[in-house]
């Protein structure tokens, strides 16, 4: 198994990137929401150079980049609606997935939503008041409809016209996550990038009036028998799946990894389900983290693991500071398991 750190597009810099090295990650994974992160974002897909002078980027710090995490909202909008542009948007993300795969960037992470992550709020969960983020029932925010113009709570098109979305069962989603996969699978193959499904957060059936497909670990055995295919995978969020009522989260890693269908993980720990969760250290969840790292490891899985995000330490580097603490812990605990 690898140590990797995750940042964001405006993030990836020689510091942050010596930073990963000095506190032992070996492949990073990069999201890249902004319109700013790569010049060629308005041209509805990214451009083989520029994904080619990130990889060589993070290259030159002697780390992998082992991801790309989500695709830019505005590249995808009518794919996830299923709406008329849905086709030409799925030229431009097949145009994305061999740019990648031409750039040496292996894996891409996608979260196929309307609503998103929504609704969480940050307060003092973790050991010692540390800050960190969850759900908590009665801080969520009135569940009012999604926008026009608008996914992920981010805005897409300024010039939608007024209104909502409207309900989107979540049967109709299924319909719309089946072409997605029909029609990328076979390009993701030939291009070599492995596609990695992230589950809902926060896991609840229907949010802001739209159908969650992943709000159970059992629910991935449906997305994974659209097209069956090594390059359909999972963007195996443990931290997501142990805020799930009823879900087995030794038996749902266990289960996904022997099949090798965990493309990397989000090693994450939570104290809490929905409705009412809390993000916190590593060492301070509800899941045993050391017995989920050995289950990983007796099922095989040789990927990639990071942090995702950790509660914040009281310092003068908050983030780093709690990112080195769950690497450090996580490096710890494999050496004492004997994993390599």
């Amino acid at each position: 198994m690898k140590l990797g750190m995750g940042l964001y597009g405006g993030m990836v810099t020689d510091d942050n990137l010596r930073f990963a090295r000095q506190i032992g990650a070996t492949h990073i994974i990069v999201s890249l929401p902004s319109d700013t992160d790569l010049p060629s974002t308005s041209q509805g897909f990214w451009a083989y150079d520029e994904l080619k002078q990130l990889r060589d980027k993070v290259h030159s710090h002697g780390l992998v980049l082992e991801a790309i995490e989500n695709f830019h909202p505005a590249h995808w909008d009518q794919v996830l609606l299923g709406r008329p542009g849905r086709q030409a948007q799925m030229e431009n993300l097949k145009k994305t997935i061999r740019n990648m795969g031409k750039a040496g960037i292996p894996v891409m992470g996608y979260y196929f939503s309307l609503a998103g992550v929504w609704g969480r709020v940050w307060g003092p969960f973790g050991r010692g008041d540390a800050e960190a983020v969850g759900y908590l029932e009665d801080q969520a925010p009135p569940q009012t409809p999604i926008p026009n113009g608008e996914v992920w709570g981010m805005v897409v098109d300024k010039d939608a016209p007024p209104g909502d979305i409207g309900r989107v069962e979540l049967e109709q989603m299924w319909a719309h996550i089946e072409y997605f996969l029909s029609e990328l699978v076979p390009v993701a193959a030939e291009s070599g990038v492995r596609l990695a499904a992230h589950p809902d957060d926060p896991p609840f059936p229907e949010l802001r009036g739209t159908g969650r497909l992943i709000t159970h670990p059992d629910h991935y055995r449906r997305l994974l028998d659209i097209v069956p295919s090594h390059y359909n995978g999972l963007e195996f969020c443990q931290g997501t799946i142990s805020e799930m009522p009823g879900a087995d989260v030794y038996g749902a890693i266990r289960r996904y990894a022997t099949e090798q269908k965990i493309c990397y993980v989000h090693f994450r720990a939570v104290r809490g389900k929905v409705p009412n969760y809390k993000e916190v250290f590593l060492d301070e969840g509800d899941v045993d983290m050391i017995r989920a790292l050995q289950i990983y490891a007796e099922s095989g899985y040789q990927g990639v693991l990071i942090p995702d995000h950790t509660p914040n330490t009281s310092c003068a580097a908050p983030w780093h500071a709690g990112i080195a603490w769950a690497l450090g812990y996580m490096k710890a605990t494999m050496k004492m398991l004997g994993v390599n």
